[in-house]
């Protein structure tokens, strides 16, 4: 017997249960339960590896009970034991989370090589959680890289959480990667199944929020034409990513956390309740508590949205990450352009390590790109990527606002005119920020504080 491995028969027949044992018990060790209620006694104290599970349970069915397990963090392989000719039930549980089903009378040697191969999966996603565990400790989650300390941090703790149902708040600049972040945790969870569904919930106007959440019925308003499911209904039993939170009405703040509390969505021009199971993941580049003390954010939302709360610094925050940002870039670029590219200097590298990014690991990929793509010699050198970090960072027509007035998004306009402006001012005093503080009508700290917000150039 491997006492490594444990199968729960969970049958309200003594027989059944007895046969089971005599097939499995010299290889595994077996737990017996004969209702949903003695299964979830046995579930809690054995931890099983496989479940054969019943469907024709006395009170609660076994579909009850897999609904229950299905989709835990850790769940077991759950093969459901149903009547002949019930096909329905067999979707349906398959559906819930079933690895498997076999209908009544099932042949010996099928349900063998089925309980052995759950075993087989058991022990694959156990070694594939190990190796995620393992990377994340060496700076890598998926499509995101980082050795820094920061980031192994990070890394290892959303390996943790993404093994759990928590609601998640990812918090950091625009440009860090908190929508990426947000799709690897819900990848490695029990949901990674089912729909990653994204909102940004700045990007659309309050009277569209709504009914992109909860959905609408034909006729709730002019242009409803048909019946639409929203996000929340799109997202069930999968994760549910709101981008942009603290940039919501009150009144969609007030609804999403009914959602939230009761597990139910109504949509727009309807009167019945749609239940939902979402795991909720939400991203902002605002300081929540700061806006809460504002009163521009709920906070009886933010404590339930922020069942764990993950900061991912800005790139000036980790610059010994940049090379291997730029080498995974580069990578990708030559897999995509299918050819080497030209070769980028030890002075380029240098370069860009020494930039602000203000645009953090968004703006590094696409300054990458445009080297990559759009080299002047066969080498890229440190005044290649000055110039291409001028292009972005610092306008050079003195006397025109081009950049911040071609931004589609007003804190980016903004961010781009302070950044531009401080860079002059700064540029014009030869750098000393006393000198630009007086000069501008700032305080000293607070010059300083923006400087290193921003991540201005002196």
């Amino acid at each position: 017997m491997d006492p490594t491995h444990t199968i729960l028969v969970v049958d309200d027949e003594a027989p059944a249960r007895y046969a089971l044992r005599r097939i499995f018990q010299s290889e595994y060790r077996v737990a017996e339960a004969g209702s949903v209620a003695e299964a979830r006694e046995r579930y809690a104290a054995d931890r099983p590896d496989v479940v054969l599970l019943d469907y024709g349970l006395p009170g609660e069915d076994g579909l009850t009970f897999l609904r229950e397990i299905g989709n835990q963090p850790e769940s077991p392989a759950i093969i459901m034991i149903t009547a002949h000719g019930s096909e329905r039930l067999a979707v349906e549980a398959m559906k819930t989370g079933a690895y498997d089903y076999l209908a009544k009378p099932y042949d010996i040697d099928e349900l063998r090589l089925v309980v052995s191969r759950a075993v087989e999966r058991q022990e694959l996603r156990t070694e594939v959680q190990g190796l995620r565990a393992t990377l994340a400790g060496e700076g890598q989650f998926g499509r995101m890289v980082g050795n820094s300390a920061l980031m192994r941090e990070l890394f290892q703790t959303a390996e943790r959480i993404a093994q759990t149902d928590l609601p998640a708040l990812l918090v950091g600049e625009s440009g860090t990667g908190k929508d990426i972040l947000a799709q690897e945790i819900h990848a490695r969870g029990a949901r990674a199944k089912a729909r990653f569904v994204a909102l940004n919930c700045a990007a659309l106007p309050e009277t569209l929020v709504e009914s992109e959440l909860f959905g609408y019925e034909k006729g709730a308003f002019t242009g409803a034409v048909a019946t639409r499911a929203g996000k929340f209904e799109l997202a069930h039993r999968g994760t549910l990513f709101l981008d942009e939170i603290g940039d919501m009405a009150a009144t969609t703040q007030a609804k999403i956390l009914r959602a939230a509390e009761s597990g139910a969505v109504e949509r727009v021009g309807g009167s019945k309740p749609t239940p939902v199971d979402v795991r909720l993941i939400s991203a902002t580049n605002k300081e929540l508590l700061s806006v809460i003390r504002q009163g521009h954010f709920r906070e009886d939302l933010y404590y339930r949205l922020a069942g764990v709360t993950l900061y991912l610094p800005p790139l000036r925050n980790r610059r010994d990450d940049i090379p291997l940002l730029v080498e995974r870039f580069w990578s990708d670029l030559q897999r995509r352009y299918d050819r080497v590219g030209p070769e980028l200097t030890r002075a380029a590298l240098e370069r860009l390590q020494e930039a602000p990014w203000p645009g953090n690991v968004r703006q590094l990929r696409n300054t990458v790109e445009k080297l990559f793509v759009l080299p002047r010699e066969e080498k890229v050198t440190a005044e290649d990527v000055t110039s291409s970090l001028g292009d972005q960072l610092a306008p050079q027509a003195p006397s025109t606002l081009d950049d911040p007035l071609a931004a589609a998004d007003f804190r980016e306009a903004r961010r781009l005119f302070e950044v531009e402006y401080l860079t002059r001012k700064l540029r014009e005093h030869g750098g000393n920020v006393t000198r630009t503080a007086e000069a501008i009508g700032l305080e000293r700290q607070s010059l300083q504080e923006k400087i290193k917000k921003l991540g201005v150039l002196r």
